[in-house]
């Protein structure tokens, strides 16, 4: 029997990885032009009827890393679509500046953040939240200190009191002074990055919402959709056990390179025939010490793809599918594809009821 979705339609937004670098062939050169090209990213995303313009964070490397500035830039220049991380290493926040520099963001967005967070990732510093001032509490693991911060950032966007009041300070009696300003509703926002069955069990226990990537624990064997929709259902049952209210919401990420154009004939041409070879399949490897299974990329004219997608568990069931795009290649190359991925969307949503592309943003210049 097919998965079903939790949500009635399906969302489509592209997941920036947000490299620069001085490569030949490289449209996004310097920091200064990946910040201007991820807004207009942004812009083209919600040009093209797309719904989510998603960023990804990592220290210490090429890429995005301090995501609430630029969040609040591309929220002020889109009125419509979702802003999401995927995702911020939790142990290199300060979770009550980082709960006030949410706040600050997602107001300008009129609430459109929808911010996922974990534990992190292998990185190339050897202790970088050591180096940022937060060494690891001796006798604790780095699973449980990102869930302490975690907890502490969604206990001060809730409204709770935090601070206790001094002399100067107005509340009634024994009350504590909240983190300000607060975004109403950012706390129900919230998304982790689960790798496996049991961290997806804690995150539906805990009533954040699931978002799965290209790579997760496990190596069966099986396609990364079979593998990835276990997770799922483990998430959907664990949320629906602690009796949370509202709708669980799941993303996963894909790798889709549509071919239409002699542009993405060039740039995926390489791709396509290697997947014709049947060189291109999920695989099973070793990444900090676990085993894992990531998954393929979907190449090929619209119809290809549409019909391996419609085979992918996962993607089936999720409800939002975080399309991984080639930064690099600059906003002007990927606005263009934007328009096969909402084609996409549509083909597997029939009775998607997203909103058109906003005309007001036509004819602008990425």
């Amino acid at each position: 029997m097919r998965p079903e979705r939790s949500h009635s339609m399906l969302n489509i937004g592209f997941l920036s990885f947000g490299w620069f670098s001085g490569a030949p062939g490289s449209n996004v050169r310097t920091a200064s032009d990946l910040m201007h090209d991820t807004i207009a990213l942004a812009e083209a995303a919600e040009d093209a009827g797309m719904d989510g313009a998603w960023i990804r964070i990592h220290h210490f490397e090429q890429n995005t890393s301090s995501p609430f500035p630029l969040l609040a830039a591309m929220g002020a220049r889109t009125s419509r679509v979702e802003l999401g991380t995927g995702v911020i290493n939790m142990r290199y926040e300060n979770p009550l500046y980082m709960a006030e520099a949410a706040a600050t963001a997602d107001l300008i967005a009129d609430g459109r953040l929808q911010l996922g967070v974990s534990r992190g990732s292998p990185e190339p510093a050897a202790d970088g939240p050591g180096e940022f001032g937060y060494p690891l509490p001796v006798g604790m693991s780095p699973a449980e200190d990102s869930a302490e911060r975690i907890a502490r950032f969604r206990e001060a966007i809730s409204g709770a009191g935090i601070a206790a009041p001094g002399a100067r300070a107005h509340v009634r009696a024994g009350e504590k002074l909240p983190i300000q300003p607060q975004s109403p509703g950012l706390s129900d926002r919230i998304w982790y990055g689960a790798g496996g069955e049991e961290s997806a069990k804690r995150v539906g226990s805990l009533g954040m919402h699931l978002m799965s990537s290209t790579l997760v624990e496990g190596g069966s064997g099986e396609p990364l959709g079979v593998v990835q929709q276990r997770q799922i259902d483990a998430y959907r049952t664990a949320w629906a056990d602690a009796g949370h209210e509202g709708t669980p919401r799941v993303s996963v990420s894909r790798s889709i390179m549509p071919i239409f154009d002699d542009a993405t004939r060039t740039y995926f041409g390489t791709t396509l025939a290697r997947d014709e070879m049947g060189a291109n399949r999920d695989q099973v490897g070793q990444i900090d010490n676990f085993t894992a299974t990531f998954g393929k990329t979907y190449v090929g004219d619209l119809d290809k793809i549409e019909a391996e997608l419609r085979d992918d568990e996962a993607v089936m069931s999720a409800d939002t599918v975080l399309v991984t795009i080639p930064n690099q290649l600059g906003a002007a190359f990927n606005r263009n594809t934007f328009d096969a991925f909402v084609e996409l969307r549509d083909r597997l949503a029939p009775d998607h009821t997203g909103p058109t592309p906003a005309s007001a943003l036509r004819g602008r210049s990425y």
